[in-house]
């Protein structure tokens, strides 16, 4: 496996959006989707915070944080990455966009990218990710990009995988 940190911060692109690493100038217009372990910013100084803290995980190997951005303005309408499982050769993969973004594709090519650079470039074998039941655009994203549904974790959320390489 490949884990990071790489030496140059990994950019991947498609003809409608790309991965890349989100910069303190981005945060200003993505408060409302800047989360870390499930905890929402409120203001532009815990999205700063937040931000630190997914730098030095990913520092530390532990994650992989991209900004999604549209690639005609390069400015960032949401994010996507790897946040913990590289330790057991898999990966969960959770992304967010701004609602003003949502489904225009955005997502789709995102989570492509990004199970692609998984697969390939980390190395990883299964990739999972967690939502809830009404989250119903989400569920069927998944199950477009051939997650299966494997577990109700609570009453709320239920999580799905894709295997990369069979056992």
């Amino acid at each position: 496996m490949k884990l990071p940190p790489y030496p140059i911060f990994p950019e991947i692109k498609s003809d409608i959006i790309s991965l890349r690493q989100i910069m303190k100038s981005d945060l200003e217009g993505l408060i409302e989707i800047s989360y870390y372990n499930s905890v929402q910013a409120k203001t532009s100084e815990q999205a700063a915070e937040m931000l630190d803290q997914i730098t030095s995980d990913y520092f530390n190997g532990e994650t992989v944080h991209w900004g999604i951005a549209e690639n005609s303005e390069n400015k960032i309408i949401g994010t996507c990455g790897y946040y913990r499982g590289f330790d057991k050769g898999e990966g969960e993969l959770g992304c967010i966009l701004l609602p003003q973004y949502r489904g225009q594709g955005f997502m789709n090519s995102a989570m492509k990218l990004a199970i692609e650079f998984g697969k390939n470039h980390i190395g990883l074998k299964k990739v999972w990710a967690i939502t809830t039941h009404q989250n119903e655009k989400a569920i069927k994203l998944l199950d477009r990009l051939n997650f299966v549904k494997v577990a109700e974790l609570s009453e709320d959320r239920i999580e799905y995988e894709l295997i990369l390489v069979e056992k």
